[in-house]
């Protein structure tokens, strides 16, 4: 799902925040974070263990999104040997985190963080996450600092992790590096993301995968009238995406030649999904040729549009069956994630996910050839279901946040005709689907007096209940 964030101008947001603070408590969901947890995250933040191998002579920098705090990732490229060398620093959160601490055992209880319209749930207290343990700029931090070769095609040769201090040398924003670029005025490592982001990408067509961008949304109140707004996707933070793809792919290599880790998994969709899919592209007025297969139809939207956008949001249903496999001793059966039509590991957002340090952990005791650390061991077998647990509820809350605003959006159009396309009929009763409109973009359950839905037709639908405390909107057939 997109991001959302909202605006509040003056008190006319009371309803939404009313409604969002409903959800936290209905998920039990909490920004706060026991005081001994808050206790042992100052005490750690203010000594952190630093590795011996210094590397503050790498110029790395942060791109992310305008206002960002917790930044996991920083980076830098060079050319080398006909090709190219990436430099990619990511957060070192077992620096902070005892295992079995404080810390530790409420982020097992959180297993992600978890973003709102108004602020975000995090994983770790801020005093880490946007502190101490993050990579701003000119401070001092310990880091898992990748190292990736590349050849002139972009394809990737060699991988090696270490545990390193590092020294971000600055802190970019996505808008700024991109009018950078278009304006001819970029530094080198810009230019270089941006030779290298297409031609990974490039790399990407070729494996037959697929990349979802997802823009974000903003939440517009005034007085009573809630609006979508989805804020502009910058071709930057696709190459800036498929060098956390880059080294996701180099760690699932380094866990599955060490035979040891854990991987993100995504089996293929049926083709009931892809043909439902069809169906909402149908829906929202966009040609999607017999011929053309998914990936390619996903790489014709312009993400910057309002169907295109939705149309890219609801390609997330796709991705319902992704999930996690640990492995400790041999490698494991179907493994590959279809999506990036290749083995991959979530490495680059500790600060964010908790399985993230776990990879990290293990990719640099096998790149040092060590022993990997008993305490990631133990976790290993646990792992996959406690993330299981952690996206079921990030999907409730993301759900449970997109029915509030659709019926926001929706509330003071009660009674309204509007055309749609059906694009699911309930196996268990044929008078019951879900409906997508034209516009404005949103998704419904949709009725009908008849003996069943026209599924894959085009209709006319009345609005018939749009209600914000319970989060629900319906429509029916006329």
């Amino acid at each position: 799902m997109p991001r959302r964030r909202v605006n509040l101008p003056d008190q006319a947001g009371a309803e939404l925040s009313q409604g969002l603070r409903a959800i936290e408590q209905e998920l039990e969901l909490t920004v706060e974070f026991p005081a001994e947890v808050t206790a042992a995250a100052e005490q750690v933040a203010a000594a952190p263990r630093l590795p011996d191998l210094d590397r503050c002579d790498i110029p790395l920098v942060t791109i992310d999104p305008e206002g960002s705090m917790d930044l996991d990732q920083a980076l830098h490229f060079e050319r080398h040997d006909a090709g190219y060398r990436v430099f990619y620093a990511i957060a070192d959160v077992a620096a902070f985190v005892d295992p079995g601490g404080p810390i530790d055992v409420e982020a097992h209880k959180r297993g992600q963080t978890m973003y709102g319209p108004e602020y975000r749930i995090p994983l770790h207290p801020p005093v880490l996450s946007e502190g101490a343990a993050s990579l701003l700029p000119d401070q001092v931090r310990p880091a898992l600092l990748w190292t990736i070769d590349l050849d002139a095609s972009g394809e990737g040769v060699q991988v090696d992790v270490v545990r390193a201090r590092v020294r971000s040398r600055g802190r970019y924003d996505y808008a700024s590096v991109q009018k950078q670029l278009d304006a001819g005025a970029a530094d080198d490592v810009f230019e270089l993301l941006k030779e290298i982001g297409e031609l990974r990408l490039e790399r990407e067509r070729e494996r037959g995968g697929v990349s979802l961008p997802l823009p974000e949304q903003e939440v517009d109140v005034e007085g009573d009238h809630w609006s979508l707004v989805y804020r502009q996707l910058l071709p930057v933070e696709n190459w800036n995406a498929q060098i956390s793809l880059l080294t996701g792919m180099g760690a699932a290599e380094i866990m599955l030649y060490g035979e040891s880790g854990i991987v993100r998994t995504l089996p293929k969709p049926p083709e009931s999904a892809i043909t439902r899919l069809r169906r909402t592209a149908k829906g929202l007025q966009l040609g999607w040729d017999p011929d053309v297969d998914y990936p390619d139809f996903v790489r014709s939207l312009d993400p910057n549009t309002g169907p295109g956008a939705a149309m890219l949001n609801a390609c997330t249903s796709l991705l319902r069956g992704a999930g996690y496999v640990a492995f400790d001793g041999g490698v494991p059966e179907h493994i590959e994630h279809a999506a990036i039509a290749n083995e991959y590991a979530h490495t680059t957002a500790p600060l964010r996910r908790l399985v993230d340090r776990y990879a990290g952990e293990i990719c640099v005791s096998l790149c040092a050839d060590q022993d990997i650390p008993e305490w990631v061991r133990q976790a290993l077998k646990d792992l996959p279901k406690e993330m299981e647990i952690s996206d079921r509820l990030a999907h409730r809350y993301e759900r449970s946040v997109v029915d509030l605003v659709e019926a926001g959006v929706l509330s003071s159009s009660v009674g309204q005709t509007f055309t749609g396309v059906i694009t699911e009929v309930d196996e268990k009763d044929a008078r019951s689907g879900s409906v997508v409109l034209a516009e404005p973009a949103v998704e419904a359950k949709v009725t009908t007096t008849r003996d069943q839905l026209p599924l894959g037709d085009t209709v006319q639908v009345r609005l018939v209940e749009s209600d914000k405390a319970a989060r629900k909107v319906r429509f029916e057939l006329t």
